[in-house]
């Protein structure tokens, strides 16, 4: 049976061991963009997209990040669909690929998490490791402060509550929140007529 190489195992939910040279080289070159990014100024737009699209795996067109970002991998195994925007402070433990769709808005302090380590004490203490990926369908909205863990998929058009601590799939076309984020509500015919409370609103002067 053929042995496999520390980064081979980074990507299929397999222990392996973070502190591999192999995969440290490669990721301090990964962060020294990053420093980069979170040293433009507001006014280096242009910058900061030809830097993201060297730093992502794949980023679509439009897309916002503010700065400061925070990313394991520094972008290395980020997939952001076009018009994504990501407010201040979010963080990406993107030691395996994570996946937002097109027209998702993070709101600050976001985590989005792939990594995760053994509960048995022996394996930790020597640094043993795992990573599942994240998938966040289109249009989604995370609030401020959810954390998303390793190995979940959130629907298209669905709401994550602020504060939520997303443990397992969410389905699309829903309001979830809470810790651990279950589904409150499905989205509906009253969100066509309320936008936040009591405030009404007329939808198609906003679509036409």
């Amino acid at each position: 049976m053929e042995h496999k190489m520390e980064k081979d195992k980074m990507h299929t939910t397999e222990l392996y061991l973070c502190e591999d040279e192999e995969i440290m080289k490669k990721q301090l070159q990964c962060l020294e963009r990053l420093y980069d990014y979170n040293q433009t100024r507001p006014s280096e737009d242009e910058k900061r997209q030809s830097l993201l699209k060297e730093m992502f795996a794949e980023i679509g067109d439009g897309c916002y990040i503010e700065p400061p970002l925070h990313s394991n991998w520094g972008g290395h195994h980020l997939h952001f669909g076009k018009r994504v925007y990501v407010n201040f402070n979010s963080t990406f433990v993107d030691d395996t690929h994570i996946y937002v769709g097109d027209y998702c808005m993070l709101g600050p302090n976001v985590v989005i998490a792939t990594a995760g380590h053994p509960i048995l004490p022996e394996l930790r203490e020597l640094v043993y490791q795992y990573n599942a990926p994240v998938h966040i369908g289109r249009n989604c909205w995370l609030g401020a402060g959810v954390i998303v863990l390793p190995g979940v998929t959130i629907g298209e058009n669905s709401v994550i509550g602020a504060g939520s601590v997303v443990t397992k799939d969410i389905p699309s076309n829903v309001v979830a929140v809470g810790n651990p984020c279950r589904v409150l509500r499905e989205i509906n015919d009253h969100d066509r007529e309320y936008y936040f409370k009591d405030k009404k609103y007329n939808i198609d002067d906003f679509i036409k």
